[in-house]
């Protein structure tokens, strides 16, 4: 059965304060849930969105054929996250350009689009403003939280934040805090958009322009990290478009016609200055920062059980930096259930249909629904 959805939208007129010591006010968050909330109200879960994805993380948006969700195979009727059995929400994130206030919205202050005035955010700010819109909706406790990669550091973030209001908190894929090298990636990518002549200082909206070539060298960028070597080596090799060498600057490999395909893409749904700002959200997240560096502290006060699972060909956030996040909850005896899955897809692999990923999350789950009577 495939899932018809509509997406919700709630307005926040009370401030919300945010890490850089700025405010938002007032602002909108966009959601879809899924299923149905039983009659004691703890069989929510919490799916928490990446990078470049949105609130619509399953079945088909209505009136559409083909907008499925980002992660349809991982939730919906029957599947790992079954929504015949928990109440699925994901919220849009402030600062994303998919319908939750950000760069493109309209600041009340000027009558014109928030653009480079939006304040900066953080993965802190967002699981905040979830909070909050979990309230409104009468969720005091999520029998889960969980996300991949961005999404997973949100999970994690729930749990010290709020750690009375989550029962699982499920991460995949993720990190307690960018390397120097994912750093260093996100700012080649920040630079290409800046640079970009139609950037116009990310005021680019005024000018009826979209910084095309920044955000398409930004997303190729990005891709690469995502996709294994050997992903790459399996899916196009070093095969030629023509069969031989052009002996020019166009896209004569495989390789590079792909890159250019999904950068064209990309850069005609994504809003530029959200990709700046959800790259710094990225660079930001580091728990560990307010407690000298020390990841246990800052977990300490973690009451739910956990869920980690990396990917042995994950080299933006390889099984070591998982390893991190498990060592720290075990030495706070926090509950712990870490898989190592062996997949060949890379970072990406969180999104794909596994067999072996989807049935330890299948169990996983199927564990929360003993424990909350889902």
């Amino acid at each position: 059965m495939t899932l018809v959805v509509t997406p919700a939208r709630l307005r926040f007129d009370q401030p919300l304060p945010l890490r850089s010591g700025a405010s938002l006010s007032p602002y909108e968050l966009v959601y879809e849930t899924y299923g149905r909330l039983n009659a004691s109200r703890s069989n929510a879960v919490l799916i928490c969105h990446a990078l470049n994805a949105s609130h619509h993380v399953a079945g088909l948006t209505a009136g559409t054929t083909d907008d499925t969700g980002w992660w349809d195979n991982m939730v919906g009727p029957g599947r790992p996250v079954d929504t015949g059995l928990f109440f699925v929400i994901c919220v849009n994130n402030l600062g994303s350009c998919f319908g939750s206030t950000g760069p493109m919205s309209m600041n009340p202050a000027t009558g014109k689009p928030y653009g480079p005035d939006f304040p900066v955010v953080t993965v802190e700010d967002w699981v905040r403003a979830q909070a909050r819109l979990a309230e409104a909706l009468g969720i005091e406790r999520f029998a889960a939280v969980m996300g991949g990669s961005l999404g997973g550091m949100q999970a994690l973030a729930w749990s010290y934040l709020f750690p009375d209001r989550v029962a699982h908190c499920v991460v995949m894929a993720a990190a307690p805090r960018l390397s120097a090298q994912n750093i260093a990636f996100n700012e080649v990518a920040r630079r290409a958009i800046v640079t970009d002549p139609a950037f116009h200082g990310g005021r680019f909206y005024d000018h009826g322009v979209v910084p095309e070539r920044g955000l398409q060298v930004a997303r190729m960028i990005g891709h690469i990290t995502y996709l294994s070597d050997d992903t790459m080596a399996a899916k196009f090799g070093r095969m030629l478009k023509n069969g031989d060498y052009g002996f020019s600057f166009e896209a004569e490999f495989e390789i590079e016609s792909y890159l250019r395909y999904q950068a064209e893409k990309f850069s005609r749904y994504f809003d530029a200055n959200t990709y700046l700002l959800i790259t710094r959200a990225l660079d930001y997240f580091d728990p560990a920062r307010d407690h000298g560096g020390d990841l246990t502290k800052a977990l300490a006060e973690a009451r739910c059980a956990f869920f980690v699972a990396s990917f042995t060909t994950d080299w933006r956030f390889p099984p070591s930096r998982s390893h991190e996040i498990v060592k720290s909850l075990l030495a706070n005896q926090v509950p712990v259930t870490y898989a190592e899955v062996a997949a060949p897809h890379g970072h990406d692999a969180f999104l794909l249909d596994d067999p072996q990923y989807h049935s330890l999350v299948r169990l996983y789950f199927d564990r929360i629904r003993q424990t909350v009577g889902a």
